[in-house]
């Protein structure tokens, strides 16, 4: 099973959220808005920055992902590298920004049960699943780019997921602590835990998928699908 089974090719257009929680904002990755007549050149400097991250990634791996590597990839001085991204973190971010997008398009206005249309639960059931299979699909794109420790949980991308599971939960079990809980469920998703069961213990894709639907159960109190109870 893919990720890709869970979002649709092309993004679709942001509906209003029925939703009368906060629901997650599309996140900004990449270019600030303050240089606005670079705005254009800077566009197409970040593209092509891109592009040649791309192809070094698909030639030479993630650690194969340098400033200087992309820089001289893009036939561009490195700084034009660090100011359009920052840091290293910042570019193999914005590498994971047109997925993370549309995760965010298909939770917040895609086709049931990821996106509105199903109950709360089946909804939070296929976000974790949809999140698990694009983790293990991006795996290590997805290591190099976490932020260090102190960014992490700050990260809009991270928000981003944990607003809408929260939003989800509040549904669910409005009485329970539903920021902390979402943390917790967030928590069996993360790109490191997902390498360590699969890798380095040797865990399908399967066990984690039904780990994930059992933890749900357990944390809203409602039966595994399948059930009948």
């Amino acid at each position: 099973m893919l990720y890709a089974v869970f979002m649709s090719s092309a993004l679709p257009p942001f509906p209003k959220p029925e939703e009368p929680f906060d629901a997650p904002q599309m996140l900004e990755v990449g270019t600030s808005s303050d240089e606005p007549c670079l705005r254009a050149d800077a566009a197409r400097n970040r593209a092509r920055l891109l592009e040649a991250a791309a192809r070094l990634i698909a030639e030479q791996g993630v650690a194969g992902v340098t400033m200087e590597a992309v820089a001289a990839a893009a036939q561009v001085g490195k700084g034009t590298v660090f100011r359009r991204f920052g840091d290293r973190t910042g570019l193999l971010m914005a590498l994971l920004d047109h997925s993370a997008r549309q995760l965010q398009a298909d939770f917040l206005g895609g086709p049931p049960p990821l996106g509105p249309g199903a109950a709360p639960l089946e909804r939070l059931r296929a976000f974790g699943v949809a999140v698990l299979y694009r983790s293990a699909e991006q795996l290590d794109l997805q290591l190099a780019a976490q932020p260090e420790p102190t960014r992490r949980f700050s990260h809009p991308a991270v928000g981003s997921l944990r607003t809408h599971v929260t939003m989800l939960l509040r549904q669910i079990v409005p009485d329970a602590d539903c920021d902390l809980l979402a943390h917790t469920l967030l928590a069996s998703l993360d790109p490191a835990l997902i390498h360590h069961l699969t890798r380095q213990c040797g865990m399908p894709m399967e066990r984690l998928e039904a780990g994930w639907l059992d933890l749900v159960a357990r944390v809203t109190a409602t039966p595994p699908p399948g059930t009948g109870r």
